[in-house]
């Protein structure tokens, strides 16, 4: 059943994205046959769990500062005359971003670059923007209203293939959950490897990487302490680097934000060879250089709890034509081993 349940995902992968397609698609143009069919072991394997890696969406959630107000509103059941049916709906409240908000991903038209900093007063000038795959700015986005002609959701596939789950607050932090500001290192990543069942395996092309910090201790609804959003480790830009040379498809974290952010009252240095007059520089690397896709707001406790350090990761973003980002309801399938 497997086997035919990936021969299915093939032939819709391959209706929804041509060619012409792969200049905008970055690393996803790795998923097929190859990285689809590690998923027959994990689906097959009679102790394998499902691990719901997303939040519950809900208006009390921590949301981004980013993204406006999320407030669901549910509207009165409601019928039809000299019919039988009732149906219910609901709407979301006016200029709400959607996308950013709750467990989602960026699209790689999310970010895009220019050649001298912004003064933050004139008009920003997209001429000279530039985007993944150098594409300019307007191809990209040629009006303020317009949506993205290129790099949108609509060009990303079902992101289906192996998930690595490095445990850095357990192998790293020998157990302590990061602080605000702090990053992950390549010294991280290579110590948690080696110090997990991912030591013979590792990194390998194809991958989706999840990385589990223990920030989402911070993660409450109702947000009464407001921490969550304000603040948050992330990875080192060497780290995105590092990521980018094992071919990665999309990286997570239990964050907001694969970029750290530090306590305004508890500055952090930032690590030698960062890029300056950037807020976001992993997002930069990820986005417009390497072509690997952000995963933000990963609800990894369960599944670092149960030592699922390898297993099948499902995400399919909302093909919304011309979106910079897309919620996600992402799922990994493995065996608990703990």
């Amino acid at each position: 059943m497997h086997k035919l349940i990936l021969f299915s995902i093939s032939i819709f992968s391959a209706s929804l994205f041509s060619s012409d397609l792969s200049s905008q698609r970055g690393m996803t143009n790795i998923l097929g046959h190859q990285t689809w069919s590690r998923c027959s072991e994990f689906i097959s394997h009679p102790k394998s769990e499902s691990y719901e890696l997303s939040y519950l969406r809900t208006q009390s959630m921590p949301l981004s500062p980013f993204a406006g107000e999320y407030k669901p509103k549910f509207l009165p059941a409601s019928s039809m005359p000299d019919t039988v049916q009732i149906f219910t709906m609901d709407v979301l409240n006016e200029n709400v971003n959607d996308g950013n908000q709750g467990t989602q991903m960026d699209a790689l038209g999310h970010f895009g670059h220019l050649d001298t900093p912004w003064d933050g007063e004139s008009e920003l000038d997209m001429a000279n923007a530039t985007f993944f795959g150098g594409f300019k700015g307007e191809e990209v986005k040629p009006t303020s209203d317009s949506p993205l002609l290129k790099l949108g959701m609509e060009t990303v596939p079902p992101i289906i293939t192996s998930a690595v789950l490095i445990d850095v607050k357990k192998h790293a932090f020998e157990g302590r959950s990061m602080s605000a500001g702090e990053y992950v290192t390549i010294q991280d990543i290579e110590k948690s490897i080696k110090a997990s069942s991912l030591n013979t395996r590792g990194i390998i092309e194809g991958d989706v990487v999840l990385i589990y910090t223990g920030w989402s201790d911070n993660y409450q609804d109702p947000d009464e302490s407001k921490i969550y959003y304000s603040m948050a480790p992330g990875i080192s830009y060497s780290l995105a680097q590092y990521l980018a040379s094992k071919k990665v498809v999309a990286v997570g974290l239990d964050t907001p934000f694969v970029d750290a952010l530090a306590d305004p009252n508890n500055p952090m240095p930032i690590p030698e060879g960062t890029p300056q007059n950037m807020a976001f520089p992993v997002h930069h690397y990820f986005l417009t250089q390497a072509g690997i896709h952000t995963l933000e707001n990963f609800n990894l406790k369960k599944i670092a709890d149960d030592s699922v350090e390898t297993s099948c990761v499902m995400i399919l973003p909302l093909m919304v034509k011309g979106s910079s980002a897309s919620s996600i309801r992402p799922v990994a399938i493995g065996v608990p081993k703990s």
